[in-house]
């Protein structure tokens, strides 16, 4: 009896043992395909339900929401048409802002100078709806631009809900985007070729327009169009500096969502999702290109930013004199250019820091910070208090980075591997970059928070999963972007080397690959993170009682009654987006980001 059951034992182990490892030949097959069945479910059949609902009313097919929308003055020249005139307005400005940055950064070495590129990230872990409350804290009818025109005997002027504090919102965050990625195209420039063009006859203007523009110049225009797309999408700071006033088409789906008129909302997102792939299609060819085309082979050498450092001199008196006046004009351009980066980057985070800690007699007071205390202790259950919304924001993270990660890991394993199809797949992982969170959220609510039937089942997935479901959507291609770069650039022979001594490929991934690209995972895991913590825009349209409203939607909430209280918890959801920027910063800010596409 007890050979027997050994025996049973020994084969049900084997059978065990070859299961394991059948599961784990076919592993990476498997996550792929789980990785493209939750896209399907949580963002692909959504969004495709949003396009339905722009066609289907009433259960009856029509093109009448669409051409209502197509034909209308009002739509496409009051709505869309104001739409494209902001962004393209921010998207100059945040061109001319971010130009002098990428100069400054890719041609003076300076202390501080790794520090401030790190910076240039800040956008990305920074949640829009905390940026528009120190707009608001800053250029409000009591703000801290008011406060210091008074103290000067100036005028008080009221730029809040003008398209001026827009296109400034908009340029603080895309300015570090075109910083960023020109930046990198300028250290790229070979230095060789522009010797070559002053040992021809060229002067350094001439050798500066005809040889390193033409370089720049596409990657300016990847910084524009990636800006364009961006603002044209912009919600939540449309929505606190500009109102119903100065609606864009993300505001107005969003307000045509809360009148219940879907069919117009889902005609809206549609015209503005095409819009919006469309642009994103065209940048993804040319990061192809670029990918292609390499690094230059030597970089230009970095001056030095103060006075008296090598290479500050000329060979003669005359030729000495001219370069200093040059170096003086420099520097007195940096530090006007300097002014206005502090205006724009620091002023409006620290006058929300400033206006949280001053009481209503303008002193120094913890008044907005008992408040939120007071509303904890006391609100009633339909009232926002501070302590769910930060452990919603904190859980609703952590389910990101357990659904984003994974996403992110395989899909870039997938992507950094030659088979045929591959620029299809990686466009199609990367469409939740072109949708806004709003079309995303519309599609989760009409789709799986409304329910769907599945053989003759009704499934619904509301609050928390849906939320999660939205906000892993949205930061799964960051975990991708971050991590793909560096498997790109390991040797392929580690994983043949793996291969040959009997490891299956997903073996090799976790043994081999995963340990050398730690440190682009951890970042990609901030970033999704981050991302998590600070997303408004589906978070805003899926968010139901205090089961499941976050930080941001607590700022917003509170911003439509007092500012004090909003400037608080935006304080508070700085707190949280600061930590995942050190952890970004620390393990793999070079990577990441929009910038680093």
């Amino acid at each position: 009896m007890s050979q027997s059951l050994r025996t049973a034992a020994s084969r049900l182990g084997s059978r065990l043992r070859a299961a394991a490892a059948a599961v784990e030949s076919h592993a990476l097959t498997l996550g792929a395909v789980a990785t493209a069945l939750v896209l399907v479910v949580v963002f692909y059949y959504p969004v495709a339900t949003v396009f339905v609902d722009s066609v289907v009313v009433d259960g009856r097919f029509t093109v009448e929401p669409l051409l209502s929308v197509l034909t209308s003055r009002f739509y496409l020249v009051d709505i869309f048409g104001f739409t494209a005139y902001q962004a393209l307005l921010s998207t100059v400005a945040s061109v001319a802002l971010g130009l002098p940055g990428a100069w400054l950064l890719a041609r003076f070495e300076f202390p501080g100078r790794e520090t401030l590129r790190s910076l240039t990230i800040l956008p990305f872990v920074m949640p829009s709806i905390m940026v528009a409350i120190g707009f608001v804290a800053t250029f409000g009818q009591h703000g801290t631009l008011n406060a210091a025109l008074g103290a000067l005997g100036l005028p008080r002027v009221d730029l809040l809900y003008t398209l001026p504090a827009i296109v400034v919102a908009h340029a603080f965050y895309n300015a570090p985007l075109v910083a960023r990625v020109t930046t990198a195209a300028w250290e790229s420039v070979d230095a060789s070729a522009i010797e070559t063009a002053r040992s021809l006859g060229a002067s350094p203007t001439q050798a500066f327009r005809d040889v390193v523009v033409p370089q720049l110049l596409p990657a300016v225009a990847v910084g524009a169009t990636l800006t364009f797309v961006f603002t044209f999408a912009s919600f939540p700071i449309v929505l606190a500096l500009g109102g119903f006033r100065l609606a864009t088409v993300e505001v107005f789906i969003y307000s045509r969502i809360q009148n219940l008129a879907y069919a117009e909302a889902a005609s809206l997102a549609v015209i503005e999702t095409a819009i919006s792939l469309g642009l994103t299609y065209l940048y993804l060819r040319y990061e192809g290109r670029q990918r292609a085309a390499g690094q230059g082979a030597r970089p230009q050498p970095r001056r030095s930013l103060w006075p008296g450092s090598s290479g500050d001199g000329g060979s003669g008196t005359g030729e000495a004199e001219a370069w200093d006046r040059r170096a003086i004009a420099t520097r007195l351009g940096i530090a006007a250019y300097a002014l206005v980066v502090v205006a724009v980057f620091v002023v409006p985070i620290a006058s929300m820091v400033v206006t949280s800690l001053t009481g209503p007699a303008g002193g120094p007071s913890l008044e907005h910070y008992r408040f939120l205390l007071e509303r904890q202790r006391t609100g009633a259950a339909y009232q926002v208090r501070p302590l769910p919304a930060i452990e919603n924001s904190l859980l609703f993270g952590a389910g990101t980075l357990l659904v984003a990660v994974p996403m992110g890991v395989l899909t870039a394993v997938l992507t950094t591997r030659d088979f045929e199809g591959r620029a299809v797949v990686d466009a199609l992982s990367m469409a939740p970059l072109a949708v806004s969170g709003i079309v995303v959220g519309l599609g989760l609510l009409r789709g799986l928070v409304f329910g769907v039937e599945v053989f003759g089942m009704r499934v619904t997935a509301t609050g928390a999963l849906a939320v999660v479901a939205a906000h892993a959507v949205g930061a799964y291609p960051f975990v991708t972007r971050n991590v793909a770069p560096l498997l790109r650039n390991l040797d392929p022979k580690l994983v043949e080397s793996a291969r040959s001594l009997g490891a299956s490929r997903a073996r090799a991934l976790v043994d081999i690959e995963l340990p050398l690209v730690a440190a682009g995972v951890v970042a990609g895991a901030a970033f999704a993170f981050a991302i998590s913590i600070g997303e408004f825009d589906s978070t805003v349209v899926l968010a139901e009682g205090s089961t499941s409203y976050t930080m941001p939607v607590a700022v917003e909430r509170y911003l439509g009654r007092r500012l004090g209280p909003a400037t608080a918890m935006g304080c508070l959801l700085l707190l949280v987006t600061s930590l995942s920027f050190v952890v970004i910063e620390r393990f793999g800010g070079q990577y990441g980001g929009r910038g680093g596409f």
